[in-house]
């Protein structure tokens, strides 16, 4: 693409978002050009992110589930780990799907430019590649460059304190690891380098990890890590990092901050930031707010009506889904369709082991907010399923409100939580009520049927437990 060309549409950023938005407004016929930094589409999510950690977490669960069937007269020994066949089933795993997408722009006709995109007004932006660069006019545009993983300030530069695009990569499996964050991210990676082997630290600044989520969710999870991790330190900081010849020295701050110890990979994992700082949208006269994120209307539109924005750029959640459903709206609304963004709830899912997934209102929101809910929860314990898994610390938590039994917010903890928290999601989007999720026929034995369960244990109905009548 020559200086100076124009489009109707430029996508900048091809993550999950930024490529769904493309493809979709070369769907509506609207010329579009997708610029992207790395070689390959996917972004953040496809090539460092969601699919290579599912990957490895895939892996994890596998030794996991070899080394629990001992206790029931399997015995398949210690695994033997080969890093360089596992980082090769990876690879080819993240291969196979960016090859797929750089074939669907071809089939769409969307230009792909690789490079750093940023606005020069609010009808050009400047793509900087390795080797040129070069000037595009578009009558639209979105934004769609994602986040950034938080960097702790006064760090040594050093190759062994590493963010999850580090962790990822799987350079060698460390005997001691430090996890600084224990968020959704720094758990995953814990569950991973733990099950290859890693002796494991977590600290983590607040009173619990993964804070804010339901605590009948997470007690399973923290049973398990502490048993598994050599150490997990909460309301915990780390104080300094010092680099020596033989590892990563850490000292800790906090009421109860254990002592100084050395650890061979310090892994970063406290959240991210937007990337807008890198696109100079107030060149385009693109509002940012003081947090970095851009504000958007409900068919994402920034303060500048013909350029939107979209996915982690615009707030929270952060999330690959969120993302490329916005990215269909905003190439909707580009192509002139009357499309909102108008999600009644978001799931969201921590693919820790156990897996903890919820969506729409919490008990833990709820009483922090006062809203009123009654609520069916079903342990897994009574789940033929699950004790056929080996796996009865589940459980599915139902909220409902009292006054027309529709179905408020879900929570589960177990194998697959990610797989079921999808009905939930469209229970709450259709206004279901308790009756609808209970005298739908769930197969069995399945973990699915602890959803019709839960909704059984709200409304007095469930045979599979004997409870007390109200």
């Amino acid at each position: 693409m020559a200086d100076n060309d124009s489009v109707d549409l430029v996508v900048l950023g091809s993550g999950p978002g930024g490529y769904t938005a493309a493809f979709r407004a070369a769907d509506l016929g609207l010329t579009t050009a997708l610029v992207e930094r790395r070689p390959t589409l996917g972004g953040v999510c496809l090539n460092v992110g969601c699919i290579p950690s599912k990957a490895l977490l895939h892996a994890a669960r596998v030794v996991e589930e070899a080394r629990e069937m001992k206790a029931h007269g399997l015995d398949f020994g210690e695994p033997t780990i080969d890093l360089d066949r596992l980082r090769g089933w990876q690879d080819k795993v993240v291969g196979q799907l960016t090859g797929g997408l750089a074939g669907l722009a071809k089939k769409r006709k969307v230009e792909v430019i690789e490079g750093t995109g940023e606005f020069l007004g609010p009808n050009q932006i400047r793509v900087t590649g390795i080797n040129d660069q070069r000037v595009l006019r578009f009558a639209q545009a979105i934004i769609a460059v994602g986040s950034e993983p938080v960097r702790l300030p006064g760090l040594p530069e050093d190759p062994r304190i590493i963010d999850s695009t580090g962790a990822l990569a799987l350079a060698d499996i460390p005997e001691r690891l430090l996890v600084v964050g224990g968020g959704i991210i720094g758990l995953e990676m814990a569950t991973v380098y733990q099950a290859l082997g890693s002796r494991i630290t977590v600290v983590e600044m607040m009173a619990q990890l993964m804070p804010g989520t339901d605590t009948d969710l997470l007690r399973p999870l923290q049973r398990r890590l502490q048993k598994q991790c050599e150490n997990l330190y909460l309301g915990t900081r780390v104080g300094a990092i010092t680099a020596t010849a033989t590892g990563l020295t850490v000292s800790f701050d906090g009421p109860k901050a254990p002592p100084t110890a050395e650890f061979d990979r310090v892994l970063l994992a406290l959240g991210r930031i937007p990337n807008s700082h890198g696109v100079n949208a107030p060149a385009a006269g693109v509002k940012v707010d003081d947090y970095d994120f851009i504000p958007v209307d409900n068919q994402q539109r920034t303060n500048v009506p013909h350029i939107f924005a979209i996915g982690d750029i615009v707030g929270q959640p952060m999330l690959a889904h969120k993302a490329s459903h916005q990215g269909k709206v905003a190439a909707e609304a580009a192509a002139g369709l009357d499309s909102v963004f108008a999600a009644r709830v978001i799931p969201a899912v921590a693919y820790t082991d156990p897996e903890i997934a919820w969506v729409g209102l919490t008990e833990t929101q709820a009483q922090a907010t006062g809203a009123v809910f009654e609520k069916g929860v079903f342990p897994w314990a009574a789940s033929g399923r699950a004790l056929s898994l080996g796996r009865s610390e589940g459980l599915t938590k139902l909220l409902f409100d009292p006054q027309t039994h529709r179905l408020l917010g879900a929570g589960i903890v177990g194998p697959n939580a990610g797989d079921l928290i999808a009905e939930a999601s469209l229970a709450i989007e259709m206004n279901c009520e308790a009756r609808d999720l209970e005298r739908t026929v769930h197969p069995h034995p399945t973990l699915s049927e602890t959803v019709a369960l839960a909704a059984e244990v709200f409304a007095g109905t469930v045979t599979d437990l004997y409870l007390p009548r109200k």
